[in-house]
């Protein structure tokens, strides 16, 4: 297959089960935290330090949905911007472990646990990830299974 734009990035046939992706590192900040919740996750321990203070989370703390956004970013910068990625197919098992608190910086890996070709598209594969995203402290805050469409190099006979 040869499709100009990814012509020269990583193809199915380059990925291998087991390989770890190292990802960047982000530091979540006070404004990060207000503005996400603001439009997408308007909740008291999002958005006021006095209730998020009295909450169970002790602190204003990141929308989890913001820190799967973050980790996203960090994957397509690490990962996704350098295969023949066409698009996520889903995610299972997410996780938010610990929040993610002002002041918190964020990365970790993202593992390579399964790769399989497509039943019915022989010009695609399907590669599993598994992320493991911690803060500075090294405490996992977020894991999850995601499944990525790739180009094939080669069509499967």
């Amino acid at each position: 297959m040869t499709n100009a734009v990814t012509k020269d990035r990583r193809h199915f046939e380059d990925l291998a089960i087991g390989e770890v992706i190292t990802l960047g590192r982000t530091t979540v900040t006070k404004d990060m935290i207000v503005t996400f919740a603001r439009e997408f996750d308007p909740l008291p321990f999002h958005l006021d330090e006095a209730a998020a203070k009295a909450s169970l989370l002790g602190g204003l703390a990141s929308s989890g949905w913001q820190t799967g956004g973050l980790s996203l970013r960090m994957l397509v910068d690490s990962f996704l911007s350098r295969i023949a990625s066409c698009g996520g197919l889903g995610f299972t098992d997410l996780k938010w472990k610990k929040p993610v608190m002002v002041g918190d910086t964020i990365g970790g890996t993202v593992t390579i646990v399964d790769l399989r070709r497509s039943g019915s598209q022989p010009q695609w594969g399907i590669v599993t990830l598994d992320f493991d995203i911690r803060n500075q402290k090294n405490e996992p805050v977020m894991t999850m299974r995601l499944a990525n469409l790739v180009e094939c190099r080669e069509i499967a006979a």
